[in-house]
C-alpha cells in the first residue's frame, strides 16, 4: 500500500479508535447520574458528548507521552505498519470487552496495542521501558488507589457535614450538586482519553516526515475532539448498567462524591502527562465511596471482575496487536 493511503488509513482507524473510546467510556462520566435519575439518559449523553468536546483542546501533556513515550520512535521509523497493528489491536480488545459489558480501559488498550505491535516490528528493543515504567505501570498501579482513596475520604467528610440534615434535604440538594460533578467528570475525560488519538495520529505523522516533531497539529485536536464527542454521545449502555448499578447502590450523595473524586484525580494526572484509565478511576471511587458506608454494601464479586479485565487489558491487546502487524506484513500492507 502506498505510503499516503496507509497514513490517511491509520488516521480515518484513529478516529474510529477515538469514537469507540467515547463510546466504550461514556460510562464514565454519566453511569452515576443516570443511575440516580439525576438526568435522563439522552441528556446526559448529551451533555457529556459537549464536555468531551471542551475537555480535549485544554492540553497535550498526555499526547506527547502516548507519541514519544512508549517505542522508541528510531527503532520503528518508517513502519506505519506498527502504528495501524496498535490501533487494530486496540479497537479488537474495547469491542470484546465492550460486548462483555466489562469496563476494561481503552487507554490501556491503546498501550498495550502499542508494546504489541513495536515487539512484533523491532523486537524486545523497541518499547521504551523506562517511560513506560514511570508514564504507564505506576499510574496504572496508583490510580486505582488513588480514586478509591479519594472516593472514601471525600464521602466520609460529606457524610459528617450532612450529618444533621434530613435525608430528602440531602438527595434534593446533591441531585442538583451531581450535574456539577458529571460535568467535572466529563470534561476531564475528554482531557486525558482525546488526547491518546492525538498522539497516535501525530506519531504517524512524524514516522511518515509529514511533520518534524511531536506538536500535534490543531486540525488533529479537532478531529479527536470530535470523534470522542459523537462516540459518547452514542453511548455504551452495557457499561453503564454495570458501572452505575452492579458495584453499589447509588445515592445522589453517592454519585456526587464518586465524580467529583475521580475527575480531581484525572486531572492531576493529565496535568503529568499519564495516560491512565478514566475507567480504573471512577470504577475505585464508586468502590471507594460504597466502602465508606458499610463494605458489605459493595458487591465485591462485580468489582473483582473489572480488577481481571484491567490486569488482562495490556497484554491482551498487546498480542491482538502483534497477531495483526504480522497479518498487515504478510499480506503486504506492512513492511
Amino acid at each position: 500500500m502506498p505510503d499516503f493511503a496507509l497514513l490517511m488509513a491509520i488516521v480515518v482507524i484513529a478516529l474510529l479508535f477515538d469514537f469507540t473510546n467515547g463510546a466504550h467510556d461514556s460510562a464514565n462520566a454519566i453511569a452515576t447520574i443516570v443511575s440516580t435519575k439525576v438526568l435522563s439518559p439522552l441528556a446526559a449523553v448529551c451533555m457529556a458528548g459537549a464536555l468531551n468536546l471542551l475537555g480535549a483542546f485544554l492540553g497535550t501533556a498526555v499526547a506527547h507521552t502516548i507519541g514519544s513515550g512508549i517505542v522508541r520512535p528510531e527503532v520503528v521509523a518508517g513502519s506505519h505498519g506498527v502504528v495501524l497493528a496498535a490501533l487494530l489491536g486496540a479497537i479488537v480488545w474495547n469491542l470484546l470487552t465492550w460486548y462483555w459489558g466489562l469496563p476494561s480501559s481503552s487507554s490501556h488498550a491503546l498501550v498495550g496495542g502499542l508494546i504489541g505491535a513495536a515487539v512484533a516490528y523491532g523486537g524486545w528493543d523497541a518499547p521504551s521501558y523506562g517511560s513506560i515504567a514511570h508514564k504507564i505501570l505506576l499510574p496504572l498501579v496508583l490510580s486505582p488507589l488513588a480514586g478509591f482513596a479519594s472516593g472514601y475520604l471525600l464521602m466520609v467528610l460529606l457524610s459528617w457535614l450532612v450529618r444533621t440534615s434530613s435525608p430528602h434535604r440531602v438527595n434534593f440538594l446533591f441531585k442538583k450538586l451531581q450535574i456539577l460533578s458529571s460535568a467535572f467528570m466529563a470534561t476531564s475525560h475528554g482531557l486525558n482519553d482525546a488526547q491518546k488519538t492525538m498522539g497516535i495520529i501525530t506519531l504517524a505523522l512524524v514516522l511518515s516526515g509529514e511533520i518534524p516533531e511531536m506538536t500535534v497539529p490543531f486540525w488533529v485536536k479537532l478531529a479527536c475532539a470530535l470523534a470522542m464527542g459523537l462516540g459518547t454521545a452514542s453511548g455504551g449502555w452495557k457499561i453503564v448498567k454495570t458501572m452505575g448499578h452492579k458495584i453499589f447502590k447509588l445515592e445522589p450523595i453517592h454519585g456526587f462524591a464518586a465524580e467529583t473524586a475521580a475527575a480531581a484525580v484525572i486531572c492531576g494526572a493529565s496535568a503529568l502527562g499519564a495516560p491512565i484509565s478514566t475507567t480504573h478511576t471512577i470504577s475505585t471511587t464508586v468502590i471507594g465511596v460504597g466502602a465508606s458506608k458499610r463494605l458489605s454494601a459493595v458487591r465485591w464479586g462485580i468489582a473483582g471482575r473489572l480488577v481481571v479485565a484491567w490486569v488482562m487489558t495490556i497484554p491482551a491487546a498487546a498480542v491482538v496487536a502483534a497477531l495483526c502487524y504480522f497479518v498487515l506484513r504478510v499480506t503486504g500492507v506492512a513492511s
